[in-house]
């Protein structure tokens, strides 16, 4: 089968961030310099490569722009100053867009204004809901107590996050799903994959999923402090994200709790690492002394941004309905904060979910699972000679 080439494939990096990419004449070292690549992975090159000749079916058919880290060693040595670390992060965003075939992503990695517009619309959505609750009775304010769950019925809020996150989540699969028919387009020719494959290596997914180790193998003081930060803003997410989607018929109450009750541990724990490891990663890119924060596109700051705003407005929240349980004069600053949390909340979650950073914690183990299973299958495929009729 012929191969096509798109001739304005560079070009369309270029908008996703790959800086420098016209000036790489591939010589290698970057792929030299790069501890995780190898005779089968050879990037940035071979990508780098693909791009320049067009071959959007090869990219789409690989997986190592997933595989890489970026340490940044390969934009150190390269002779060219052609960033290669930065033309794998802007390839990363391509592939995520066209993951999209809504197109979604595409704008809201290639235009400010739809970014805006994406923003605005969740705020005014989310606001509008929560004055239909009121219109229509379902809440309810209360000025001499802080009620929150009067205020806003922690069963309706549930049902609204369930079917928020079942949409995203349904958008993410869909997304996961054409990454994957991509990735195993050409194993095996036309040959079916057998279901055991893929269920013998999920434990790939699952050990790079929680773990990232391939972080560790940057051999990069550097890249061990970032998989280590990585990996516990990681469980402080997931574990907020488990208390508002599982648990917020226990998280959000108007109980006053002591201090050693595991509902405020956990929200604690989980808010502390969120502000401390979210303000890290900003003040990176706003210092740009990282090799891997020198170049920021606007989609990078937001996952970080917004989980830091809910972060924080959740904890005031917290601290608010404490100092109310004695003072009424809390009710109103409590409810205004809790609106403002929710909101950001969701339009993080609108603009990252499938889309932005936020998939960098799907793709990345879901590659890596695609690799395995593409050998296995290999392995367990017979040879093409014992597929020949006999005479």
């Amino acid at each position: 089968m012929a191969t096509r080439v798109d001739p304005t494939l560079m070009d369309e990096l270029k908008a996703y961030g790959a800086v420098g990419i016209e000036k790489c004449f591939n010589c290698g070292n970057c792929t030299a310099s790069c501890p995780l690549a190898n005779d089968e992975h050879p990037f940035p090159r071979n990508l780098i490569r693909f791009a320049q000749m067009g071959l959007k079916d090869k990219m789409l058919e690989s997986t190592d722009a997933w595989q890489c880290y970026y340490c940044g060693d390969c934009s150190v040595t390269c002779p060219k100053a052609a960033e290669p670390g930065e033309t794998m992060m802007a390839v990363r965003r391509w592939l995520t867009a066209q993951y999209d075939l809504s197109g979604h992503a595409a704008k809201l990695y290639t235009s400010e204004k739809a970014l805006v517009i994406t923003i605005l619309r969740v705020v005014v959505t989310t606001l509008l809901l929560f004055i239909l609750l009121h219109v229509f009775g379902i809440a309810r304010v209360e000025t001499d107590r802080v009620a929150v769950n009067t205020f806003a019925p922690v069963i309706w809020v549930w049902l609204f996050v369930m079917a928020h996150f079942i949409y995203l989540g349904w958008r993410l699969v869909k997304n996961s799903l054409f990454m994957s028919r991509s990735i195993l387009r050409s194993t095996l020719g036309q040959k079916k994959i057998p279901l055991s494959v893929y269920i013998s290596e999920l434990k790939t997914f699952l050990i790079h999923y929680f773990s990232q180790k391939r972080w560790r193998d940057c051999n990069d003081e550097q890249a061990y402090k970032f998989w280590l930060k990585h990996l516990l803003f990681t469980t402080g997410y997931v574990t907020m994200l488990a208390l508002i989607v599982a648990f917020l018929w226990w998280f959000q109450t108007d109980n006053i709790y002591p201090i050693y009750h595991p509902q405020r541990w956990l929200g604690y724990y989980a808010t502390i690492v969120l502000v401390v490891f979210s303000i890290d990663f900003l003040l990176g890119r706003r210092k740009k002394q990282d090799q891997f924060h020198r170049f920021s596109q606007p989609s990078d700051w937001l996952f970080p941004a917004f989980v830091l705003a809910g972060a924080v407005t959740g904890i005031l929240v917290h601290i608010f309905r404490y100092l109310g349980a004695d003072n009424p004069g809390w009710a109103w600053p409590t409810y205004i904060m809790y609106v403002i949390h929710v909101v950001a909340m969701i339009v993080m979650l609108d603009s990252e979910v499938g889309i932005g950073k936020w998939t960098h914690m799907i793709y990345r183990p879901l590659a890596l699972y695609l690799e395995s299973v593409k050998k296995r299958a290999i392995e367990v495929s017979p040879p093409l000679e014992s597929l020949a009729p006999a005479d």
